[in-house]
């Protein structure tokens, strides 16, 4: 039988959730089983499989179809054969670029928008980010803090272009030097701090301090970027005149 701690424990719930998802064990369409049954073969409790599958639907690894249940991999929205060719043409500054003009909007929108259950969710997503001990983890939580805040912003057609900046900044190839900016900037407390702003300003219901505590936050976020991109040109300058 489980133990309490394993019942209440949703980072375990996202872990087991992770390697039934690798392992492809459920039915040839994808489906995933019911949470009742994900809570009874995982030995934890429902809550816990709920906001491990709300992780995972946040970063696209699983989608929902009301009445028909939960499925493996990403939702079906004619972008998933564009996304390879917008990456090979994509840099990180322009992502940057794009995020400081949308993340902040989204955020004075979720001020004037988000349920109080939103905005609790939002604090307990901050705190994992924060607890988190690897840069998978941390890049997880992060990410599914910032999906909260742009899905509480109340605009559907706002949400789905932030998914599609999320899908991009997502991908493999970035993950690395995002998490050297993150690590290299020991940025781990000044996150949490920032995100913190973000939030309370959300809940005071004031979109300008909202709007511009998101940009101060991606502002650091980017001047790291370039930080690191100028020490890693210089590095290969070096090599290059290496003998």
């Amino acid at each position: 039988m489980a133990s309490n701690q394993s019942q209440e424990n949703s980072n375990y719930a996202l872990d087991r959730l992770r390697h039934l998802l690798m392992s492809e064990a459920f039915e040839k369409d994808g489906k995933l089983p019911t949470e009742r049954a994900l809570s009874d073969s995982l030995g934890v409790s429902r809550r816990s499989v709920r906001r491990a599958l709300e992780v995972l639907e946040a970063e696209g690894q699983i989608w929902r179809r009301q009445g028909h249940g939960t499925f493996a991999g990403r939702k079906p929205d004619g972008w998933g054969e564009h996304v390879g060719t917008i990456i090979a043409g994509t840099d990180f500054m322009e992502i940057m670029e794009v995020r400081l003009r949308i993340e902040p909007q989204l955020a004075q929108l979720a001020a004037m928008r988000a349920k109080a259950s939103e905005i609790a969710r939002m604090r307990e997503l901050a705190q994992k980010s924060s607890e988190s001990q690897d840069p998978d983890s941390h890049e997880l939580w992060d990410g599914a803090l910032h999906r909260q805040i742009a899905q509480s912003a109340g605009n559907q057609f706002f949400l789905t272009i932030f998914d599609v900046i999320n899908r991009v900044r997502s991908d493999e190839a970035w993950q690395v030097i995002r998490e050297r900016a993150r690590s290299g900037n020991n940025s781990g407390s000044r996150s949490y701090t920032q995100h913190s702003i973000i939030i309370d300003a959300i809940e005071a219901r004031d979109p300008l301090k909202a709007g511009e505590a998101m940009r101060q936050h991606l502002l650091m976020l980017q001047e790291w970027l370039i930080r690191l991109t100028s020490m890693d040109g210089a590095e290969t300058d070096q090599i290059g005149e290496a003998p």
